[in-house]
């Protein structure tokens, strides 16, 4: 069902159950409304047949037999001269006068009813002011029986012209009851219609509006739930469509977004698992031609640490012997000649050693431990005694250095190059003097400092000082093979540290590294 820009298409599922909810009252104050307008009716006319129909005539019945109270007392006065007999003429009038009002309280909105009272009323006066009052205001008991003599006959035909009027007023009052009481029959025959209507029409909403909700909010849910849950499975083919209110089809167009976008890096991820399974057999490749590789690089450090020493020895050892024997023989240049050999052979041996260190940094011992740096610091420290004692430089070092995670030989290696250097490359005529210092750097990490006093680095070869064999001056002026801060860059970038000369230093040289904390 498409609703794409329709009225319900426009609602949000909560707004479809606020219209939902707003029909149901609707519905309910209406069926209330007209409920409360018939069971109103249905009382109106119970009250008016049982609150005054009904006790009208019961005081219709007391009037009449306060009429014939009266009519029963004067004949008894008439015949008996006896004053008790005016005692039921004296209590029907004031019962007469009681049941007359009461009746017009009751029935003032009948007309014929208060027209039959009326006439009886007319007719009892009539009565009394011509047959029953000369009876009762005669003053001696012969006189009242010659009055009642002389109008017993015509009392009696206006009386019983006044039962004729009872008669009549019964009648209308028992028509009266029959039509309220059909009125009431009918009330409530169309009270318990318009209730069983009603409830039958709030079953029937209930089920229409359950109907609407189902088809434009249930199904689109469940049609949404049902194609996420395909999707989550693994059918990521499997289109989501739109459906439903606003909302919910917002909802499922971001899903379907969603999905496409998944298929999409899908599709990415399995190109580049292809690319990554293609390099990992070119790494496997590498691997193996690295391992091959390292094999030979094994084999050429045992060669140069023993078969290409081993000549160099023997030149040395017989340029010796050449000239201890023939010294006398050979003149200046020639034992010149022969030291140069032997020199060049003893130099060449410290290069091969050089070289086979700076080669086993990280690759024969690759462990590493908490360490406190002390321990490595006064092994170097006792390593270069002779030269620190021979030059007289002073070493500034702190109370207690802190524990790293490193291997101990490398850095008592790193320790002994960056001092010797410092002492080594003092200034003229100056003493060496080294300081070290740290600090606490990112976390988990220590910044150490070394520095001297001596003749510096010139910014420009800030990082050629550190590429192996490199030299800034002739071997004249300064021993070694120019290995040195190679070999520290390598041991530092082993433990995952830098190392770096300080260049806005200007009293000499200051070197920074770093080193991690253990754990």
């Amino acid at each position: 069902m498409r609703v794409r820009g329709s009225v319900a298409g426009r609602l949000t599922v909560e707004g479809w159950f606020q219209l939902v909810l707003g029909l149901m009252v609707v519905l309910v104050l209406a069926g209330a409304t007209a409920g409360a307008q018939v069971i109103g009716q249905t009382i109106a006319s119970s009250n008016r047949l049982i609150d005054r129909l009904q006790p009208a005539a019961a005081e219709a019945y007391r009037l009449q037999g306060a009429l014939l109270n009266q009519e029963t007392g004067v004949r008894g006065y008439a015949i008996t001269a006896d004053p008790q007999f005016l005692q039921p003429y004296q209590t029907g009038r004031r019962e007469e006068e009681q049941a007359a009002a009461r009746i017009r309280e009751l029935v003032g909105d009948r007309p014929e009813l208060l027209r039959d009272l009326e006439e009886i009323e007319r007719a009892a006066a009539a009565w009394r002011a011509v047959h029953a009052e000369p009876v009762t205001e005669a003053t001696t008991p012969e006189r009242a029986a010659a009055v009642a003599a002389a109008t017993v006959t015509p009392s009696k035909v206006v009386f019983d012209g006044l039962r004729d009027r009872f008669r009549t007023q019964n009648a209308d009052f028992t028509a009266a009851l029959a039509a309220d009481r059909a009125d009431l029959t009918h009330t409530r025959h169309v009270r318990n219609t318009v209730l069983v209507g009603l409830v039958v029409l709030f079953v029937l909403a209930a089920l229409a509006l359950t109907a609407i909700v189902r088809r434009l909010v249930a199904d689109p849910l469940r049609g949404l739930s049902a194609a996420s849950l395909k999707v989550a499975g693994g059918e990521f083919d499997h289109r989501i469509e739109a459906r439903g209110p606003s909302d919910l089809r917002t909802v499922a167009e971001a899903v379907e977004d969603m999905r496409r976008r998944i298929v999409a890096e899908l599709q990415s991820s399995r190109a580049q698992e292809a690319k990554l399974a293609e390099q990992a057999a070119d790494l496997d490749a590498q691997t193996v031609e690295l391992r091959r590789s390292n094999q030979e690089l094994e084999q050429f450090a045992y060669v140069a640490s023993h078969d290409l020493q081993e000549p160099l020895r023997k030149v040395a050892s017989f340029c010796q012997l050449l000239e201890k024997r023939y010294g006398d023989q050979l003149d200046e240049r020639g034992r010149q000649y022969i030291d140069f050999a032997v020199d060049g052979a003893k130099r060449m041996q410290v290069l091969i050693n050089d070289l086979l260190t700076f080669s086993r940094v990280g690759r024969v011992d690759d462990t590493t431990v908490p360490i406190a740096l002390d321990g490595p610091l006064d092994r170097a420290l006792g390593n270069l005694a002779e030269i620190v004692e021979r030059a007289g430089a002073t070493i500034e070092r702190p109370a207690a250095l802190p524990e790293v995670l490193g291997n101990p030989t490398l850095l008592i290696m790193l320790w002994q190059n960056l001092i010797g250097n410092a002492v080594k490359f003092a200034g003229p005529g100056v003493p060496p003097a080294v300081r070290i210092e740290y600090a606490e750097a990112a976390a988990g990490w220590y910044e150490f400092v070394v520095s001297d006093n001596g003749i510096g680095v010139a910014p420009e070869f800030a990082e050629k000082i550190f590429v192996i064999f490199q030299r800034l001056h002739n071997r004249e002026e300064y021993s070694g093979t120019g290995i040195g801060l190679a070999l520290c860059r390598k041991i530092v970038e082993f433990h995952g540290g830098r190392i770096a000369v300080d260049t806005g230093y200007t009293d000499g040289a200051r070197f920074r590294f770093t080193l991690p904390a253990p754990g």
